[in-house]
Protein backbone atom coordinates (compact mmCIF):
# COMPACT_ATOMS: atom_id res chain seq x y z
CA UNK A 1 0.00 0.00 0.00
CA UNK A 2 1.61 3.03 -0.85
CA UNK A 3 2.78 5.89 1.43
CA UNK A 4 1.97 9.64 1.45
CA UNK A 5 4.57 11.82 0.45
CA UNK A 6 5.09 14.73 2.92
CA UNK A 7 6.23 18.04 0.48
CA UNK A 8 10.01 18.52 0.80
CA UNK A 9 11.28 22.11 1.92
CA UNK A 10 14.43 23.86 -0.76
CA UNK A 11 17.41 23.66 1.25
CA UNK A 12 21.35 24.52 -0.37
CA UNK A 13 24.80 23.56 0.66
CA UNK A 14 27.90 24.06 -1.41
CA UNK A 15 27.77 19.91 -2.61
CA UNK A 16 24.14 20.56 -3.92
CA UNK A 17 21.07 19.53 -1.92
CA UNK A 18 22.27 18.39 1.58
CA UNK A 19 20.71 14.86 1.75
CA UNK A 20 19.62 15.86 5.90
CA UNK A 21 16.76 15.48 7.81
CA UNK A 22 15.74 17.23 11.12
CA UNK A 23 14.74 15.41 13.87
CA UNK A 24 12.31 16.72 16.21
CA UNK A 25 14.67 14.84 19.04
CA UNK A 26 17.34 12.16 19.85
CA UNK A 27 18.53 11.17 22.74
CA UNK A 28 21.60 9.19 23.73
CA UNK A 29 21.91 8.37 27.25
CA UNK A 30 25.79 7.33 28.41
CA UNK A 31 28.12 7.64 30.97
CA UNK A 32 27.90 8.98 34.35
CA UNK A 33 24.01 8.62 34.64
CA UNK A 34 23.35 11.64 32.25
CA UNK A 35 20.77 11.63 29.71
CA UNK A 36 22.22 14.08 26.87
CA UNK A 37 19.04 15.35 24.59
CA UNK A 38 19.68 16.53 21.67
CA UNK A 39 16.98 18.77 20.20
CA UNK A 40 17.14 20.02 16.54
CA UNK A 41 14.22 21.72 15.07
CA UNK A 42 12.63 20.88 11.83
CA UNK A 43 11.52 22.67 9.00
CA UNK A 44 13.99 25.94 7.58
CA UNK A 45 15.02 26.85 11.29
CA UNK A 46 18.36 28.77 11.22
CA UNK A 47 19.48 27.56 14.56
CA UNK A 48 19.24 24.75 16.56
CA UNK A 49 17.19 25.94 19.64
CA UNK A 50 15.24 24.03 22.26
CA UNK A 51 13.26 27.45 23.30
CA UNK A 52 15.96 28.49 25.96
CA UNK A 53 19.11 28.73 24.33
CA UNK A 54 20.33 28.11 20.60
CA UNK A 55 23.77 27.80 18.93
CA UNK A 56 23.92 28.58 15.35
CA UNK A 57 26.72 29.67 13.03
CA UNK A 58 28.00 33.30 13.74
CA UNK A 59 25.85 35.92 12.18
CA UNK A 60 27.74 38.38 9.31
CA UNK A 61 28.87 41.11 10.56
CA UNK A 62 26.27 43.93 11.13
CA UNK A 63 23.71 41.22 10.95
CA UNK A 64 21.58 40.14 13.99
CA UNK A 65 20.32 36.65 12.57
CA UNK A 66 22.30 33.98 10.89
CA UNK A 67 22.12 33.19 7.00
CA UNK A 68 23.56 29.40 7.62
CA UNK A 69 21.27 26.94 9.00
CA UNK A 70 24.33 24.66 9.48
CA UNK A 71 28.27 24.76 8.81
CA UNK A 72 29.38 23.95 5.58
CA UNK A 73 33.49 23.77 4.79
CA UNK A 74 36.02 21.81 2.61
CA UNK A 75 39.43 21.36 3.13
CA UNK A 76 42.34 19.45 2.10
CA UNK A 77 44.13 16.71 4.51
CA UNK A 78 46.76 19.08 6.42
CA UNK A 79 44.85 22.56 6.45
CA UNK A 80 42.90 24.85 8.74
CA UNK A 81 39.61 26.15 8.58
CA UNK A 82 37.83 29.02 11.20
CA UNK A 83 34.82 29.79 11.73
CA UNK A 84 32.35 31.06 14.48
CA UNK A 85 29.86 29.56 16.62
CA UNK A 86 27.14 31.84 18.40
CA UNK A 87 25.36 30.69 22.19
CA UNK A 88 22.43 32.59 22.40
CA UNK A 89 20.97 32.82 26.10
CA UNK A 90 16.72 33.34 25.49
CA UNK A 91 15.72 32.99 29.26
CA UNK A 92 15.39 35.58 31.89
CA UNK A 93 18.34 34.34 33.63
CA UNK A 94 21.74 33.67 33.90
CA UNK A 95 22.69 30.42 32.15
CA UNK A 96 25.75 27.93 32.37
CA UNK A 97 26.46 25.46 29.33
CA UNK A 98 29.21 23.62 28.40
CA UNK A 99 30.75 23.32 24.91
CA UNK A 100 32.20 20.74 23.18
CA UNK A 101 32.60 19.32 19.64
CA UNK A 102 31.58 16.11 18.81
CA UNK A 103 30.74 13.33 15.73
CA UNK A 104 27.28 12.85 14.07
CA UNK A 105 25.66 9.33 14.06
CA UNK A 106 22.46 7.84 13.05
CA UNK A 107 20.67 6.07 15.52
CA UNK A 108 20.32 2.37 15.06
CA UNK A 109 16.55 2.01 14.47
CA UNK A 110 14.67 4.69 11.98
CA UNK A 111 18.60 6.50 11.13
CA UNK A 112 17.59 9.92 13.30
CA UNK A 113 20.31 12.50 12.57
CA UNK A 114 22.55 12.50 16.59
CA UNK A 115 25.35 13.98 17.94
CA UNK A 116 27.43 11.48 20.43
CA UNK A 117 27.12 13.25 24.06
CA UNK A 118 30.27 14.70 26.12
CA UNK A 119 30.51 11.20 27.99
CA UNK A 120 31.97 9.67 24.56
CA UNK A 121 34.99 10.53 22.91
CA UNK A 122 34.44 11.58 19.26
CA UNK A 123 36.86 9.92 16.57
CA UNK A 124 36.54 11.79 13.70
CA UNK A 125 35.71 15.59 13.44
CA UNK A 126 34.63 16.36 16.29
CA UNK A 127 38.91 15.77 17.58
CA UNK A 128 39.92 18.32 14.69
CA UNK A 129 37.77 21.02 16.13
CA UNK A 130 39.68 23.08 18.35
CA UNK A 131 37.84 26.60 19.69
CA UNK A 132 40.30 30.09 19.96
CA UNK A 133 42.72 29.99 22.84
CA UNK A 134 41.57 31.51 25.96
CA UNK A 135 38.07 29.78 25.33
CA UNK A 136 36.80 27.51 28.09
CA UNK A 137 35.06 24.34 28.82
CA UNK A 138 31.91 26.10 29.79
CA UNK A 139 30.47 29.66 28.98
CA UNK A 140 28.17 31.91 31.00
CA UNK A 141 25.58 33.86 29.32
CA UNK A 142 23.82 36.76 30.93
CA UNK A 143 19.87 36.97 30.58
CA UNK A 144 19.07 37.58 26.71
CA UNK A 145 22.60 37.31 26.28
CA UNK A 146 24.90 36.09 23.57
CA UNK A 147 28.75 34.75 22.73
CA UNK A 148 30.35 34.26 19.38
CA UNK A 149 33.29 31.49 20.04
CA UNK A 150 35.75 31.24 17.09
CA UNK A 151 36.59 27.97 16.71
CA UNK A 152 39.26 26.05 14.13
CA UNK A 153 39.39 22.76 12.31
CA UNK A 154 42.78 21.53 11.71
CA UNK A 155 42.36 18.58 8.70
CA UNK A 156 44.99 15.95 9.82
CA UNK A 157 47.23 15.19 7.41
CA UNK A 158 46.14 11.25 6.96
CA UNK A 159 42.32 12.61 6.97
CA UNK A 160 40.65 10.32 4.23
CA UNK A 161 38.45 12.24 1.02
CA UNK A 162 35.02 12.23 1.89
CA UNK A 163 32.37 13.90 4.36
CA UNK A 164 33.07 13.93 7.96
CA UNK A 165 29.89 15.13 9.62
CA UNK A 166 29.87 16.36 13.19
CA UNK A 167 28.33 19.28 15.28
CA UNK A 168 29.27 21.73 18.25
CA UNK A 169 27.18 21.08 21.33
CA UNK A 170 26.19 23.27 24.01
CA UNK A 171 24.89 20.98 26.94
CA UNK A 172 23.28 22.55 29.99
CA UNK A 173 24.77 21.80 33.15
CA UNK A 174 22.23 21.73 35.68
CA UNK A 175 19.70 18.45 36.04
CA UNK A 176 16.44 19.41 34.34
CA UNK A 177 14.64 16.50 35.46
CA UNK A 178 15.26 12.51 36.39
CA UNK A 179 14.31 9.32 33.96
CA UNK A 180 13.61 5.84 35.18
CA UNK A 181 16.52 3.67 33.25
CA UNK A 182 14.93 -0.02 34.74
CA UNK A 183 15.88 0.19 38.05
CA UNK A 184 18.55 3.22 38.07
CA UNK A 185 17.38 6.84 37.52
CA UNK A 186 19.25 9.22 35.43
CA UNK A 187 19.01 13.00 35.81
CA UNK A 188 18.16 14.56 32.31
CA UNK A 189 20.43 17.73 30.52
CA UNK A 190 19.18 19.04 27.86
CA UNK A 191 21.62 19.80 24.87
CA UNK A 192 21.57 21.55 21.58
CA UNK A 193 24.03 21.23 18.76
CA UNK A 194 25.06 23.04 15.38
CA UNK A 195 25.52 20.34 12.88
CA UNK A 196 28.81 20.83 10.60
CA UNK A 197 29.67 18.96 7.29
CA UNK A 198 32.88 19.11 6.30
CA UNK A 199 34.29 17.44 2.80
CA UNK A 200 37.51 16.53 2.51
CA UNK A 201 38.52 16.47 -1.49
CA UNK A 202 39.92 13.49 -2.92
CA UNK A 203 38.13 10.32 -4.55
CA UNK A 204 34.39 9.99 -3.45
CA UNK A 205 32.26 7.02 -3.39
CA UNK A 206 28.78 6.43 -3.02
CA UNK A 207 28.05 3.44 -1.36
CA UNK A 208 24.83 1.36 -0.14
CA UNK A 209 23.95 -2.12 0.65
CA UNK A 210 20.76 -3.54 1.71
CA UNK A 211 21.07 -6.37 4.28
CA UNK A 212 19.31 -8.52 6.61
CA UNK A 213 15.69 -8.75 5.24
CA UNK A 214 12.82 -10.11 7.02
CA UNK A 215 9.35 -10.75 7.78
CA UNK A 216 7.27 -11.32 10.22
CA UNK A 217 3.52 -12.38 9.94
CA UNK A 218 0.22 -12.15 12.61
CA UNK A 219 -2.66 -13.99 10.93
CA UNK A 220 -6.02 -14.47 12.15
CA UNK A 221 -7.22 -17.38 13.44
CA UNK A 222 -9.31 -18.06 10.38
CA UNK A 223 -8.27 -16.60 7.91
CA UNK A 224 -9.68 -13.93 5.48
CA UNK A 225 -12.24 -13.56 8.38
CA UNK A 226 -9.87 -10.33 8.50
CA UNK A 227 -6.53 -9.10 6.78
CA UNK A 228 -3.42 -11.06 8.16
CA UNK A 229 -0.46 -8.27 8.80
CA UNK A 230 3.47 -8.31 8.26
CA UNK A 231 6.52 -5.91 8.71
CA UNK A 232 9.22 -6.25 6.57
CA UNK A 233 12.37 -5.22 8.53
CA UNK A 234 15.04 -4.26 6.96
CA UNK A 235 18.96 -2.37 7.34
CA UNK A 236 20.78 0.11 5.23
CA UNK A 237 24.50 0.18 5.36
CA UNK A 238 26.40 3.42 3.98
CA UNK A 239 29.49 1.87 2.85
CA UNK A 240 31.16 5.33 1.14
CA UNK A 241 32.70 8.52 2.19
CA UNK A 242 30.11 10.43 1.52
CA UNK A 243 26.56 10.87 2.72
CA UNK A 244 23.61 9.21 0.88
CA UNK A 245 20.19 9.81 1.05
CA UNK A 246 18.70 6.51 0.28
CA UNK A 247 15.31 6.01 -1.71
CA UNK A 248 13.43 2.46 -1.37
CA UNK A 249 11.25 0.74 -3.38
CA UNK A 250 9.70 -2.46 -2.16
CA UNK A 251 7.64 -5.43 -4.05
CA UNK A 252 6.48 -8.83 -3.35
CA UNK A 253 5.60 -12.01 -5.78
CA UNK A 254 3.46 -14.90 -4.68
CA UNK A 255 2.96 -18.37 -6.77
CA UNK A 256 3.21 -17.76 -10.50
CA UNK A 257 4.84 -14.37 -10.53
CA UNK A 258 1.62 -12.94 -9.09
CA UNK A 259 2.62 -9.39 -7.52
CA UNK A 260 1.03 -8.90 -3.93
CA UNK A 261 2.98 -5.79 -3.41
CA UNK A 262 4.09 -2.96 -5.12
CA UNK A 263 5.40 -0.07 -3.56
CA UNK A 264 7.10 2.82 -5.89
CA UNK A 265 10.57 4.23 -5.48
CA UNK A 266 10.13 7.09 -2.87
CA UNK A 267 12.43 8.70 -0.40
CA UNK A 268 12.96 7.80 2.86
CA UNK A 269 13.97 11.31 4.17
CA UNK A 270 17.16 10.07 5.57
CA UNK A 271 20.76 11.09 5.79
CA UNK A 272 22.89 8.01 5.68
CA UNK A 273 25.92 9.01 7.17
CA UNK A 274 29.37 7.33 5.82
CA UNK A 275 29.78 3.94 7.50
CA UNK A 276 26.72 4.04 9.27
CA UNK A 277 23.92 1.26 9.48
CA UNK A 278 20.41 1.71 10.15
CA UNK A 279 17.54 -0.76 10.68
CA UNK A 280 14.33 0.53 9.26
CA UNK A 281 10.72 -1.45 8.79
CA UNK A 282 7.91 -1.15 6.60
CA UNK A 283 3.62 -2.47 7.68
CA UNK A 284 2.00 -4.52 5.46
CA UNK A 285 -1.58 -4.80 6.47
CA UNK A 286 -3.10 -6.87 3.93
CA UNK A 287 -0.30 -9.79 3.68
CA UNK A 288 -0.89 -12.72 2.29
CA UNK A 289 -2.93 -15.46 4.19
CA UNK A 290 -1.92 -18.54 1.78
CA UNK A 291 0.87 -18.23 -0.47
CA UNK A 292 4.57 -18.53 -1.26
CA UNK A 293 6.15 -15.21 -0.98
CA UNK A 294 9.34 -13.44 -2.30
CA UNK A 295 9.90 -10.06 -0.73
CA UNK A 296 12.41 -7.93 -2.83
CA UNK A 297 13.94 -4.56 -1.69
CA UNK A 298 15.30 -1.93 -3.85
CA UNK A 299 17.55 1.01 -2.69
CA UNK A 300 19.10 3.76 -4.55
CA UNK A 301 19.38 7.57 -4.63
CA UNK A 302 18.56 10.33 -6.50
CA UNK A 303 21.92 12.28 -6.17
CA UNK A 304 23.87 8.82 -7.91
CA UNK A 305 21.75 6.88 -10.10
CA UNK A 306 24.42 4.64 -10.88
CA UNK A 307 24.06 3.69 -7.17
CA UNK A 308 21.21 0.40 -6.74
CA UNK A 309 21.15 -2.38 -4.04
CA UNK A 310 18.90 -5.23 -3.54
CA UNK A 311 18.21 -7.90 -1.56
CA UNK A 312 14.97 -10.16 -0.34
CA UNK A 313 13.78 -12.79 0.98
CA UNK A 314 10.82 -15.57 0.77
CA UNK A 315 8.32 -16.66 2.80
CA UNK A 316 5.78 -19.27 3.21
CA UNK A 317 2.30 -17.72 3.92
CA UNK A 318 0.03 -20.60 5.42
CA UNK A 319 -3.20 -20.05 7.87
CA UNK A 320 -2.04 -22.30 10.73
CA UNK A 321 -4.29 -22.14 13.19
CA UNK A 322 -6.95 -23.35 10.70
CA UNK A 323 -4.88 -25.95 9.55
CA UNK A 324 -4.22 -27.10 12.73
CA UNK A 325 -8.22 -27.35 13.31
CA UNK A 326 -8.74 -28.61 9.78
CA UNK A 327 -6.07 -31.41 10.63
CA UNK A 328 -7.47 -31.83 14.10
CA UNK A 329 -11.26 -32.41 12.51
CA UNK A 330 -9.86 -34.57 10.37
CA UNK A 331 -8.19 -37.20 13.08
CA UNK A 332 -10.79 -37.10 15.09
CA UNK A 333 -13.22 -38.44 11.53
CA UNK A 334 -10.48 -40.78 11.17
CA UNK A 335 -10.57 -41.76 14.81
CA UNK A 336 -14.55 -42.16 14.53
CA UNK A 337 -14.47 -44.36 11.26
CA UNK A 338 -12.11 -46.55 12.81
CA UNK A 339 -13.63 -46.90 16.49
CA UNK A 340 -16.80 -47.64 14.19
CA UNK A 341 -15.46 -50.05 12.06
CA UNK A 342 -14.53 -51.98 15.39
CA UNK A 343 -17.58 -52.05 17.04
CA UNK A 344 -19.15 -53.07 14.13
CA UNK A 345 -16.38 -55.65 13.64
CA UNK A 346 -17.18 -56.93 17.02
CA UNK A 347 -21.14 -56.96 16.94
CA UNK A 348 -20.51 -59.13 13.62
CA UNK A 349 -18.47 -61.46 15.24
CA UNK A 350 -20.66 -62.12 18.28
CA UNK A 351 -23.46 -63.23 16.03
CA UNK A 352 -21.34 -65.57 14.12
CA UNK A 353 -20.72 -67.74 17.73
CA UNK A 354 -21.91 -70.93 18.06
CA UNK A 355 -24.87 -71.60 20.73
CA UNK A 356 -22.88 -73.96 22.33
CA UNK A 357 -25.49 -73.85 26.07
CA UNK A 358 -28.16 -75.38 23.18
CA UNK A 359 -26.82 -78.11 21.68
CA UNK A 360 -26.66 -80.31 25.42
Amino acid sequence: MPTRRRPRRPRTSPYGRPPYRRPPYALLALGLGLLLGLLLPPGPAAAADNGTWAVFPTPATGAARTDRAYFFHQGAAGTTVEDSVTVLNSSDRELTLRLFATDAVNTPEGGAFALLPAETAPKDIGRWITPAPGTGETVTLPPKGRKDIPFTVRVPADATPGDHIGGIVAAGTAVEGVRQEGKVQVGVKRSVGARLYFRVPGPVTAGLSVEDVRVRRSAPLLPWVREARATVTYALVNRGNVVVEPRVALSADGLFGRRVLDRPERDLRLSLLPGQRVELTEPWPDAPQSDRVGVRIRAGAAAHPELVAVAGTEFTAVPWPALGLLLLLAGAGVAWRVLRGRRHAEGEQREALPDLAGTR
